[in-house]
């Protein structure tokens, strides 16, 4: 897939005041900090498109951008650690969860997972979650550029192990670096052939 265009939509503080759902969507949500905005722009090829920032929290809206004239990326808030009140934190995610639940043309949410930390209780959690409310999802490992190759394949397999405790196969899995570009020509090819199954419905 060839992404020609990136337009940036709107804000959306509940899921009511989002977009009419007239085109599939993808979105993606992590942790504070996994570098969700330096790969929402990786896969754009617009280094402006998603604001980036060192501190954690800074998307706090469900942000929508047209791709292509075709299909949503969806930018949702984080979740974990953020230096903001409890009271932010508990509206962020409950954003985030009435989108996941209620969106009927979410397409695929991707999961961002650090590479450098093994398994996270709440990024376990959370997968569970998606799994028991049958939310498609992916996962994707991020910041693979500042670890080796030897470590991420231990740390992958770390995860792999602790999901399949509770689930039966794994999702779609992708490795990425927004520095070294990794990721992105699988990322594109996977939202593509998932938009060919989604026209079919």
């Amino acid at each position: 897939m060839i992404i020609r265009s990136a337009l940036f939509i709107g804000s959306s503080a509940t899921v009511k005041q989002c977009p009419p759902p007239g085109r599939p969507e993808f979105a993606f949500i992590g942790r504070s900090n996994v570098g969700k905005s330096s790969l929402i722009n990786l896969l754009t090829g617009n280094s402006k498109l998603a604001k980036t920032s060192g501190n954690p929290g800074k998307t706090r809206t469900i942000n929508h951008f047209l791709i292509n004239d075709e299909w949503y990326l969806v930018d949702l808030p984080g979740y974990g650690y953020a230096k903001v009140s409890a009271g932010m934190r508990e509206k962020w995610v409950k954003a985030s969860e009435d989108y996941i639940l209620k969106r009927e043309n979410l397409a695929c949410l991707f999961v961002l997972l650090d590479s450098r930390h093994e398994p996270q209780r709440s990024d376990l959690a959370f997968m569970e979650f998606l799994g028991i409310n049958q939310v498609p999802f992916a996962r994707v490992f991020t910041k693979t550029d500042k670890i080796s190759g030897n470590l991420l394949e231990r740390t992958k397999r770390i995860h792999d192990v602790e999901m399949l405790k509770v689930w039966e196969t794994l999702p779609s899995t992708f490795i990425s670096s927004s520095v070294a570009g990794t990721g992105k020509d699988e990322i594109l090819s996977f939202i593509e052939e998932t938009l060919k199954k989604y026209s079919q419905y």
